[in-house]
């Protein structure tokens, strides 16, 4: 029954994960990362680098995702994608020096900055806080720079970039649902440009747990991806069906609930 549980917690991860990238845009990975840094606290497994293999697991789980994710908003016409090849260089070079970043720092700066992170996503859902949409989106050298940033912001905090890439879009006059889907494709270049970077900075790191790939671990990114992939469409599904505003909010109460039992960790 012992063996059982960690694949039903990660099953659970999944489901709720899944649906989060789907309907919110927000790629899941403010679940991902809490979650396998707590299994991986209670386990005991890797203690000096519990946040880097969460944060390096998350974005192997969203490479899945966000190819699911999309392609349910792609069906319904929802995805720019002339701003996904706009964006896309930029969002590879800054995702992997950003997981390059991450792996110089510690596991306890990195848990500071994801709690930041955490209470900046919850504020930012519960005041409904959207940039008014004053202009349209910059050339390709700007769109790069974007990218460039929202890709190293991404890679620090283990997400598919949804929380920096719908306001941005939003800015630019792209309408939510647009905005929400195109977001979902953003997620595969950050998600494979992170997760080969967390790979290949991890790879000789002492003390890591068995089955893992640098600072991915294996039997999370399975448990948890082979879930999400079936629960990511229904996410989509829902976006065009439900108010999200009402379901941001909760979320973000949550997050703030999950970031205040980090920081009292911390603390």
């Amino acid at each position: 029954m012992e063996a059982i549980i960690p694949w039903l917690v990660f099953a659970a991860v999944g489901a709720f994960s899944g649906t989060l990238a789907g309907l919110l845009g927000v790629g899941g990975g403010v679940v991902i990362v809490p979650a396998v840094a707590f299994y991986l606290e209670a386990a005991k497994l890797a203690p000096g680098n519990v946040l880097h293999i969460a944060l390096g697991t998350s974005l192997a789980v969203i490479v899945f995702t966000s190819v699911s994710s999309f392609r349910a908003h792609h069906k319904r016409g929802a995805v720019d994608w002339s701003i996904v090849a706009r964006i896309t260089g930029g969002i590879l070079a800054g995702t992997y020096l950003g997981s390059w970043v991450a792996a110089q720092l510690s596991t306890r700066f990195l848990a500071a900055f994801f709690v930041a992170f955490l209470y900046l996503v919850a504020l930012q859902m519960l005041l409904e806080a959207r940039p008014k949409p004053s202009r349209h989106v910059p050339v390709w050298t700007g769109t790069s720079l974007v990218g460039l940033f929202i890709g190293g912001v991404s890679a620090l905090v283990g997400i598919g970039g949804g929380s920096l890439s719908v306001p941005f879009m939003t800015w630019c006059n792209l309408p939510i649902h647009r905005a929400i889907g195109t977001s979902a494709a953003i997620g595969l270049p950050i998600a494979l440009a992170g997760a080969a970077g967390y790979m290949v900075n991890g790879w000789n790191e002492p003390g890591l747990p068995a089955h893992s790939l640098g600072f991915v671990y294996l039997p999370a990114l399975v448990g948890i991806a082979l879930v999400s992939v079936f629960f990511a469409p229904l996410g989509a599904r829902l976006a065009h069906r439900l108010p999200t505003g009402p379901l941001k909010k909760t979320f973000a109460v949550f997050l703030i609930l999950v970031a205040t039992k980090m920081l009292l960790g911390l603390l």
